[in-house]
């Protein structure tokens, strides 16, 4: 059953700026870099640093300073301005992905935000929570709640459950995801695809069914509601890899669901957005491994992968957009992935 804490304030974590990302829009064919790269100078800028660069003294970097200008502060307030008052919900939140997604709202919007945090280790989620209270100040109310997504009868008792001032959500960030193993056919454990699908598909769709009847009557449910899904897939569900059939087949589930479901609310307010990620440093290949530390840091080893808030800047820059602005469909890779397969490694 669901464990529910008490509300605390979530926080603002700074952290080092300057990396290279490149993101792949279905309104564009062509990679489009994001964030400067202290190594890539052809790299401009494209989304506004993260608000915890503004709070730093002007770095010197390539010999230049740097400093806010007018237009990235006006861009900033008017994301905050959009995403105040508003209530996030953030799946597998404990570590990686989800959980600088967490702190990237906070930052971005440290006044009147509600964020809840979900995971199945609610020690991790108190740690998280009590790691970014520090930062951001009262601002911003967090709810970590212990929640299994695989499980449908936790996600079916999930929103009933919540206290009052948290139900009304506005943004649910499906991030809760893993892989097991690199067996091949007809190798490949029963167990191993039975938590895959029970965790990345099934449990992003529980998920999402979940939340959609509070989208749907927001605004008196006018222009059929409001509110954002935002699925977190994945290179691996474009592109199919030998080794990762099974994590390929659902994450490419997870991006038929979410092409479906943007046809389905065509009609109304909700934005269906997609998120795809390449190669991103996390407790991913850990967990593919099953713990096994060594295997999984020579998946990074040579490369300069994604980070985890690489890609919380995108899903917060969107859900920030106009109510009109849907960045619907992105892919994300480091400046040296070209593919799920094809990655320069330094020797």
């Amino acid at each position: 059953m669901p464990t529910y804490l008490p509300s605390s304030t979530v926080t603002n974590i700074s952290r080092a700026a300057g990396r290279s990302v490149r993101l792949f829009s279905a309104a564009s064919a062509r990679p489009r870099p994001i964030l400067r790269s202290s190594s890539s100078p052809h790299h401009l800028s494209l989304l506004p640093p993260p608000q915890s660069a503004f709070r730093a003294a002007p770095r010197q970097r390539q010999g230049r300073q740097f400093s806010q200008t007018s237009h990235q502060k006006m861009s900033l307030s008017a994301m905050s301005k959009r995403l105040e008052g508003k209530t996030v919900l953030v799946t597998g939140a404990s570590s990686g992905i989800g959980k600088s997604v967490a702190q990237e709202f906070a930052r971005t919007s440290p006044k009147s935000l509600k964020v809840i945090i979900t995971a199945r280790r609610i020690d991790t989620l108190k740690t998280v929570a009590a790691e970014i209270a520090k930062e951001v100040g009262d601002g911003v109310k967090v709810l970590p709640v212990q929640l299994d997504i695989s499980k449908p009868e936790e996600v079916e008792r999930f929103v009933p459950n919540l206290p009052a001032e948290f139900r009304d959500i506005d943004v649910l960030v499906n991030n809760a995801g893993l892989v097991r193993g690199m067996d091949r056919a007809p190798d490949i454990k029963a167990e191993d695809m039975e938590v895959m699908f029970a965790t990345n598909v099934t449990g992003l769709i529980n998920m999402t069914q979940a939340v959609m009847p509070i989208f749907l009557k927001k605004n008196g449910g006018q222009d059929g509601g409001s509110g954002d899904i935002i699925n977190i897939g994945s290179i691996a569900g474009r592109e199919g890899y030998a080794g990762g059939s099974i994590y390929c087949a659902t994450k490419a589930a997870v991006r038929s669901f979410t092409e479906a479901l943007r046809r389905e609310l065509i009609a109304s307010r909700v934005r269906v957005i997609e998120i795809d990620p390449g190669q991103v440093e996390t407790e991913f290949s850990v967990v593919r491994f099953y713990g096994d530390k060594a295997k999984a840091d020579a998946v990074y080893k040579g490369v300069e992968a994604l980070t985890p808030d690489d890609i919380a800047e995108i899903v917060v820059f969107a859900a920030g957009r106009r109510e009109n602005v849907v960045l619907a469909d992105s892919l994300v890779f480091p400046n040296h992935q070209a593919s799920a397969t094809i990655m320069h490694r330094k020797s």
